[in-house]
């Protein structure tokens, strides 16, 4: 089968959408299929291109069997703003003759990847003119978060660009979410239950257990052997709400002085946290760069407790990547988000997964933090473990979708 990847982020992109995207265009290579992907140079986490790329130019490359066409991208300086939206036209545009040039190519396939949805005029008109299947895969409900962050007012503006944004997507023959919850969001947009589809994000239970080896980032990062810690991986942009995190660190400095907070990643906020933190003289804080792929599973090993955080109003635009990993590691997390969100529905049908506690609500995050540092022990998280081992393990999610290309029906 040829399958023609439509998606902005991508390998060696090391968190998020780019990473999920490269990993399931590998496995569908490895299994024999032809697999071009049309993608912007890496720039996330850190909002920069990355090392041997430039933003303005065309880069063909082949990477673990997938052809890959790098596309042209602005980067803004400042991606909090709605200069994002820029940010995603500049690959529209760019992208847009070299996904329709692919028509000729014949594939099997167009599938697109959203953020963003203004490659999907692009994708669509590729598989139209091919013959091929077009399917949108939503990543994240970029209309939804958008207004939700506060970018731009609601009223008659938002009622307008939902409406767009569901004309566009009833157009897919496929479209697919990566939870429940975002399903029900297609079903608000028009998109018909015969054509929705469940995808979810997925993670190596192989590689990424409890206990895996591999750097001893205690020793490394010079932490005392009795020390607590208390891990946030992953990007640190507006959407999280970071400063929960520095907040409860001042909270808990005294009553529990082995905590030590490790922030790792990268982020448009993450020069505001650290000068923050500064302020806060907060010595129990340390920032780290995001590390290589290659020691994600002894990153997360190394943690007694995990924090997953988001601001109110993008929990159902959003489900916290970082989520499946720490899962995988039997780790010891605290969430926020909405009782009526996707971890919400996790917390509230498998009990002791991780602690849920409401956005932006600092109390109850310092109370489940102190819980959580309390209860984290030997043996790790079973329920989060197994969860992972049963639902989310990479070969079961992908072989799915694999018979989903082929036959056409929802999981």
């Amino acid at each position: 089968m040829r399958v023609l990847v439509c998606g902005m982020n991508y390998a060696p992109e090391p968190v998020g959408i780019g990473r999920y995207t490269a990993e399931m265009a590998e496995w569908l290579a490895a299994r024999g299929h032809e697999v071009r992907v049309v993608a912007a140079p890496p720039h996330y986490p850190a909002w920069k291109v990355g090392a041997g790329y430039r933003g303005w130019a065309y880069k063909r490359e082949m990477i673990r069997g997938v052809d890959v066409l790098r596309c042209p991208l602005w980067v803004p300086g400042n991606p909090e703003r709605p200069t994002r939206l820029f940010h995603f036209l500049s690959f529209a545009v760019s992208s847009f003759p070299a996904v329709l040039a692919q028509a000729f190519w014949r594939p099997d396939v167009v599938f697109a990847v959203e953020p963003t949805l203004f490659c999907a005029p692009g994708a669509l008109a590729a598989a139209r003119l091919s013959g091929a299947r077009a399917w949108l895969h939503v990543q994240d409900f970029e209309v939804e978060a958008f207004f939700g962050l506060g970018f731009a007012p609601g009223g008659p503006v938002k009622r307008w660009v939902a409406a767009v944004e569901g004309w566009l997507t009833r157009r897919f023959d496929t479209v697919s979410t990566i939870s429940r919850r975002m399903s029900d969001r297609l079903s608000a947009l028009g998109v018909d239950g015969s054509r929705a589809a469940l995808f979810p994000n997925w993670v190596d239970t192989e590689r990424v257990r409890p206990g895996a080896g591999g750097r001893d980032f205690r020793k490394e990062w010079g932490l005392a052997p009795g020390s607590r810690i208390v891990l946030y991986a992953g990007s640190m942009g507006r959407k999280q709400g970071l400063e929960l995190v520095l907040e409860a660190a001042a909270a808990v400095k005294e009553e529990c002085p082995e905590a030590v907070f490790l922030m790792v990643g990268d982020g448009s906020a993450k020069n505001d946290l650290e000068r923050t933190a500064g302020g806060m003289g907060l010595r129990n804080v340390l920032f780290k760069p995001p590390q290589p792929e290659e020691d994600f599973p002894a990153l997360l090993s190394s943690a007694d407790v995990h924090l997953v955080v988001q601001k109110k109003g993008v929990a159902d635009a959003f489900m916290p990547s970082k989520l499946t990993g720490i899962l995988a590691a039997g780790g010891t997390a605290v969430v926020t988000a909405d009782a009526d969100s996707e971890p919400g529905r996790l917390a509230a049908e498998h009990p002791g997964i991780f602690l849920l506690v409401p956005p932006e609500d600092p109390a109850s995050f310092r109370e489940a933090l102190r819980s959580a540092l309390s209860g984290a022990g030997a043996g790790g998280n079973r329920v989060a473990r197994e969860y992972a081992e049963k639902i989310l393990s990479k070969d079961i999610v992908l072989a799915e979708f694999e018979g989903m290309l082929f036959s056409g029906k929802k999981s």
